[in-house]
C-alpha cells in the first residue's frame, strides 16, 4: 500500500449514508469483534466501498498513529489513495465474493505520511448491510525486509506491465495487480487472448526451441482489443521449484496507433486523401499480382491537368488546391469500388481499371472520367475548366510491375502534350525508342558545353523606317558531332528540365556581352536581345552573375536587352517583379517576347519595368487578311510608350504594313535567319 492514510482502501465507491461511513462502530457490532481484541497483532476490518475503517484493535490504532477508534474511523483513506492500490482493493473484494479467498502479502502503509512497511494477511468479511468488506492482520516485517525487497513488491503493485506467473500445464500461479485488471481468465498455458492463430503457434514453438519468446500481437482484453508487446521465459516457481513460464506485457496500443497514423499519412496525399507515390508498391502492385492470378487485364491511366499552372498562378495555390480536391471527388465518383486511384503530386493522378479485355472495355471509362475532369468547377467567384491529357498502358501487355507501367503510361502521356494536350494516347513501342533518345541527347547535352558543341547564332533586328541593321538577338545553336545542326526545339526544353539551362544562359549572355563589345570596338554599337528562362529568372545568384559578367567581359548594360515570356509574368509573383526591377535598375533593358501568346492579364504590362514588346511570328502572318488583334497590340503599345519589335517577317507587303503603323523594329527571314557572328558581320559590312 503506497499511499498516506491507505490500508488496502477502496476506489470509486458507491455513495453510501453519510453518519455510517463517518461514525465508529456502535457498542454492540464492537462487541461482536470482541474475540478479535485477544489477537496478538494488529487487526482491523476496512470497509472497501466506502474507503474508512470499521473497527480496529489497539495495536492496529498505534501502527495508523490514531489517538482513538472514533478517529480513525473518521478517516477518509480514499483522499490519498493510487490508482493501484484501488484496483487491487477491488479484485480483492471480488475475490471474496465468490470464494474463501485468503492472500498473504507485504505491504506499506503511511500511517501520516511515514511508511511502514507490514506482511498482511486478507480475508473476506461480510458487513450487516451484507456488503464484502476487508480483514487485515498486520505483522510487522521492519526487522526481516531489506529496503529491495520491499521497494520490490512497491513496484509490482503499482506497475502498470502485466506480468503472470503460469505452472504445469497452464495452471495460474501468480498474476500482479495489472495482469488480473486487464487479462482475461487463464486458459491454455495464458496464451488463449492472443488473436491470431499463427501468432500463437509462432510463440510455442519459439518457447519450445529457445525457451523464451517476444512478439507484438493483438490480444482480447477486459478492455477490449489491444496491441500488447508480450515477452515470454522459461523459469521456476520460487515456492514449489516446478518448471513455470513468466509474461511480462506492455500495452503499446497507442504507439500501434500511432504507427499507423503515421502510415497512413506516409502512404496517402494529405490535400485529397489518395495514395500517394508511396502507396504503389503497397496498393498497385499487389493489385496487379492479383488480376495476373485471375488472368485479368488492366490499363493504367496517367491524367495530366492541362495548364494547371495558370490557375495557380493566376488565381492563387489555394484555388488550386481547390480543384486538385474536386478533381479527386470526381475521379472516385466516375471509378468502380474495384478500381484504384492515386495523386503522384502536382496535378497528376493515376487510376486503374480493369477488366477481362481491357482494350474493349477501357474507352468508355476512360471517356467518362475525362468529361468529369471537364465539367465546370467553380473557384471562389470564378467558373473555371480544365482539359486534361491521359496516357494509358495495358497490364500485361506493357509490363507485369507498376513501375514498368507508370513509366510507359507517362511516354504516352507527353506524346499527348506534344500534340496540344487535350487527349489520350495508349503506350506504344517507338514511343521508348523516343525515350531513349531523348535520354540520350540529355546525356550528350551535359558534356556539349565542356566540349565546345554549343554556339551562339545572330538574328538581326533592322529599323522599318531605314532598314539599317540596329540590333540582334542571341541564339543558341547546338552543333553535335554526329547529328550536326540539332534544332533548338528539340535540345533547349531539355535544358529546362534537366536544370542545364542555367549553364547555357550564363554561356549565352556571357558570349553575347563579348560579341557586343566586338561590335561596338569596330563601329558597330548594337543592341543584343537575350533570352532568360523560366528558371534563370527564378535563380537567387541570376543578378550576382549578370554583374560578375559584366566586370568581366567590359560590356555596356544599357546596349543589352533581356527577354521574358508573357507567362513568366503571370500571378504578379513578387519575387519576378523584384527581380526585373533589380535589373532594370543596372541599366538592362526588359522585353516580353512572342506577346500574345500567352495568357497575361494587359495590366500587368504597367506594372512591370518594361521597355519592349515584341509581336509574335503568328500575329505577324495573317495582318494582311485579318489584323484587328494585331492592331490592338501595336495601339496598345503606344498607350503604354512600348517599343516595338514584330518577329518573324517574312514578306514586304508584311513590312509595309508595320511601316504604315509606326512598328519600330523587325526581324525575320525576309531578311536573315539567325546566323554566326561572321556571316552577321558580314551582313553588317554589306548593309551599312
Amino acid at each position: 500500500m503506497t499511499d498516506p492514510k491507505a490500508c488496502a482502501g477502496g476506489g470509486d465507491a458507491p455513495a453510501g449514508p453519510a453518519a455510517e461511513a463517518a461514525a465508529p462502530c456502535p457498542p454492540q457490532l464492537l462487541a461482536a469483534y470482541g474475540v478479535l481484541d485477544l489477537i496478538s497483532h494488529a487487526a482491523w476490518v476496512f470497509d472497501i466501498d466506502h474507503g474508512r475503517m470499521v473497527w480496529a484493535n489497539a495495536l492496529a490504532l498505534q501502527i495508523w498513529n490514531a489517538p482513538s477508534l472514533e478517529e480513525l474511523c473518521g478517516r477518509d483513506m480514499r483522499a490519498d489513495m493510487s490508482p493501484a492500490v484501488a484496483r487491487r482493493l477491488r479484485q480483492y473484494q471480488q475475490d471474496f465474493e465468490r470464494s474463501d479467498a485468503r492472500f498473504n502479502e507485504q505491504w506499506t502503509l503511511y500511517p501520516n505520511g511515514q511508511p511502514r512497511t507490514l506482511h498482511m494477511v486478507f480475508c473476506g468479511h461480510r458487513l450487516a448491510d451484507g456488503r464484502m468488506a476487508l480483514f487485515c492482520e498486520a505483522m510487522d516485517t521492519r526487522q526481516q525486509s531489506d529496503p529491495e525487497s520491499i521497494r520490490s513488491v512497491e513496484a509490482l503493485l503499482h506497475t502498470e506491465v502485466m506480468i503472470s506467473m503460469y505452472g504445469p500445464r497452464g495452471r495460474l500461479l501468480y498474476r500482479n495487480p495489472a495482469a488480473r485488471d486487464r487479462l482475461p481468465e487463464p486458459q491454455q498455458a495464458g496464451l488463449h487472448y492472443i488473436i491470431d492463430r499463427q501468432q500463437r503457434a509462432r510463440l510455442r514453438t519459439s518457447l519450445r526451441r529457445q525457451g523464451e519468446a517476444r512478439i507484438v500481437a493483438q490480444v482480447q482484453t477486459l478492455q477490449g482489443e489491444r496491441w500488447h508487446e508480450i515477452s515470454v521465459r522459461r523459469c521456476r516457481d520460487a515456492v514449489t521449484g516446478v518448471p513455470a513460464w513468466l509474461l511480462s506485457e506492455v500495452d503499446v496500443s497507442d504507439v500501434k496507433d500511432a504507427e499507423g497514423h503515421a502510415r497512413y499519412l506516409a502512404l496517402h496525399d494529405p490535400l485529397t486523401g489518395l495514395p500517394n507515390r508511396s502507396a504503389l508498391v503497397e496498393s498497385f502492385q499487389p493489385a496487379l499480382d492479383a488480376l495476373g492470378r485471375a488472368g485479368r487485364q488492366a490499363a493504367l491511366l496517367f491524367i495530366d491537368l492541362d495548364h494547371f499552372k495558370d490557375i495557380n498562378d493566376s488565381l492563387g495555390h489555394s484555388a488550386g488546391d481547390q480543384l486538385l480536391v474536386e478533381i479527386a471527388r470526381r475521379l472516385r465518383s466516375e471509378t468502380r469500388q474495384s478500381d484504384l486511384i492515386a495523386r503522384l503530386g502536382g496535378d497528376e493522378f493515376l487510376v486503374l481499371v480493369s477488366a477481362e479485355d481491357v482494350v474493349q472495355e477501357v474507352s468508355a471509362p476512360i471517356e467518362r472520367i475525362r468529361k468529369s475532369i471537364a465539367g465546370s468547377v467553380m473557384l471562389g467567384q470564378t467558373p473555371v475548366r480544365v482539359s486534361s491529357s491521359v496516357g494509358v498502358s495495358i497490364f500485361p501487355h506493357d509490363g507485369q510491375s507498376i513501375d514498368e507501367l507508370l513509366r510507359r503510361a507517362d511516354m504516352a502521356m507527353y506524346r499527348v502534350k506534344e500534340r496540344g494536350r487535350d487527349g489520350i494516347s495508349r503506350y506504344s513501342s517507338d514511343l521508348a525508342v523516343k525515350a531513349q533518345s531523348r535520354l540520350t541527347m540529355e546525356v550528350e547535352l551535359g558534356s556539349a558545353l565542356e566540349n565546345g558543341e554549343l554556339e551562339v547564332y545572330y538574328q538581326p533586328r533592322l529599323d522599318v523606317a531605314s532598314r539599317r541593321i540596329v540590333g540582334a538577338e542571341a541564339l543558341v545553336r547546338w552543333n553535335h558531332p554526329r547529328r550536326g545542326l540539332v534544332p533548338p526545339g528539340e535540345f533547349i526544353p531539355l535544358c529546362e528540365q534537366s536544370g542545364l539551362i542555367l549553364a547555357v544562359g550564363r554561356f549565352v549572355l556571357e558570349q553575347a556581352m563579348r560579341q557586343q563589345v566586338a561590335w561596338a570596338a569596330r563601329g558597330w554599337p548594337l543592341l543584343i536581345s537575350v533570352n532568360l528562362s523560366p528558371r534563370q529568372l527564378a535563380d537567387a545568384q541570376l543578378l550576382d552573375d549578370f554583374v560578375d559578367l559584366l566586370e568581366r567581359t567590359g560590356a555596356d548594360c544599357r546596349s543589352l536587352e533581356l527577354e521574358i515570356t508573357e507567362s513568366m509574368l503571370l500571378g504578379h509573383d513578387r519575387q519576378t517583379v523584384h527581380m526585373l526591377e533589380q535589373l532594370g535598375q543596372r541599366g538592362f533593358r526588359i522585353a516580353i517576347d512572342d506577346f500574345g501568346t500567352g495568357y497575361s492579364n494587359l495590366a500587368y504590362l504597367q506594372r512591370y519595368p518594361l521597355q519592349t514588346l515584341k509581336i509574335d511570328r503568328t500575329f505577324i502572318q495573317g495582318i494582311v487578311d485579318d489584323s484587328p488583334i494585331t492592331e490592338l497590340i501595336v495601339s496598345m503599345c503606344r498607350i503604354l510608350g512600348l517599343h516595338m519589335v514584330a518577329e518573324g517577317v517574312e514578306t514586304e507587303t508584311q513590312l509595309q504594313w508595320l511601316s504604315s503603323r509606326g512598328v519600330h523594329e523587325y526581324q525575320g527571314f525576309l531578311f536573315s535567319p539567325p546566323v554566326p557572328a561572321r556571316r552577321f558581320e558580314a551582313l553588317l559590312e554589306a548593309h551599312p
